[in-house]
C-alpha cells in the first residue's frame, strides 16, 4: 500500500502511518492474518465520537438561523452511513482497506458499510495522531461542501416519513422504493430511485446516493399527490404521472 499516495488524496500527513494502516484494516483481515495486531473498529469508535462532536459544533456555528430540528436532522444526513460511504469513494478508499479474501471476494471494498467505518477510523486515527485542532482544519470545509449539497437537494429533510403518513392516511399502502437507473463509476455514481403507492408509480429522483435519489423521489410523490406541497429543488427530480 503506498500511504504516500492515500495521505495525498486525503490531504493528510500522519506522524505515526501505523494508525492509518489500523485505520483500513477490517476485522476479517486480522482475522486472517494472525500476524495483524489490531483492526479499525476502536479507532472507528473514536472517530464516530469526533464526527459527531466536529459536525455539530461547525453547524451550531455556520448555520445560526437554524432551529434545534433543522440542525439536528442536517448532521444525521451528514453523518449517515450512506454519505459517509460516499465521501469515502471519493478518496478511494475502497482500494486501500484491508479485507480477508472472503470479505474482498463478496464487494468488501465497494459496501456502505465497511467506507463508512473507514472513513470514521480515519478521523479517529488523526484525532490520536495530531489532535483535534487539525482534524476541524481537514473536516471543516469537506462538511462545508457536504452541507451546501445535502442543503440544496434538501436531503435533510425525510420526505421519506412525510410520503408514508400521507400513504397510510391515504389508503394504507406503504411506499416502495425501486431503483431503476445506476450510472458512473463507483466513486461518482448517480442513482435514479422511483416510488411506488399500490403498485402505482408517483415519483422518481436521482441524486448522488440510493437514499438522496429515493428523498427526493418522496418530493416529488408529495409534490404530485398532496395539494399545496412544495416541488423538488432538484431538476433532476420529476413526479411521476400517476396512473388512475
Amino acid at each position: 500500500m503506498d500511504f504516500n499516495q492515500l495521505q495525498a488524496r486525503l490531504g493528510m500527513q500522519f506522524h505515526n502511518p501505523a494508525l492509518l494502516e489500523q485505520a483500513l484494516t477490517h476485522s476479517s483481515y486480522r482475522n486472517e492474518n494472525p500476524g495483524c495486531k489490531a483492526d479499525n473498529e476502536r479507532l472507528e469508535f473514536l472517530g464516530d465520537a469526533v464526527l459527531d462532536l466536529v459536525t455539530a459544533r461547525y453547524l451550531y456555528t455556520h448555520h445560526p438561523a437554524l432551529d434545534e430540528g433543522e440542525l439536528t436532522r442536517l448532521r444525521a444526513a451528514l453523518v449517515r452511513t450512506e454519505h459517509l460511504a460516499e465521501v469515502a469513494r471519493s478518496f478511494e478508499l475502497g482500494g486501500a482497506l484491508r479485507v480477508g479474501r472472503g470479505e474482498a471476494e463478496t464487494g468488501g471494498r465497494a459496501r456502505d458499510t465497511l467506507l463508512c467505518c473507514a472513513f470514521e477510523a480515519i478521523l479517529g486515527a488523526l484525532y490520536l495522531d495530531s489532535g483535534e485542532a487539525v482534524v476541524c482544519a481537514w473536516l471543516e470545509p469537506l462538511l462545508a461542501q457536504q452541507s451546501a449539497i445535502i442543503m440544496a437537494g434538501q436531503e435533510h429533510l425525510d420526505s421519506k416519513s412525510e410520503l408514508q403518513e400521507w400513504a397510510q392516511a391515504n389508503g394504507g399502502a406503504t411506499p416502495v422504493y425501486t431503483t431503476i437507473d445506476e450510472q458512473g463509476p463507483d466513486h461518482a455514481k448517480q442513482f435514479t430511485v422511483q416510488v411506488l403507492i399500490g403498485g402505482k408509480p408517483h415519483g422518481t429522483g436521482s441524486g448522488r446516493s440510493k437514499q438522496a435519489a429515493a428523498q427526493l423521489a418522496a418530493q416529488a410523490a408529495l409534490h404530485a399527490l398532496v395539494p399545496g406541497s412544495n416541488p423538488p429543488r432538484s431538476p433532476s427530480s420529476t413526479p411521476a404521472t400517476p396512473s388512475r
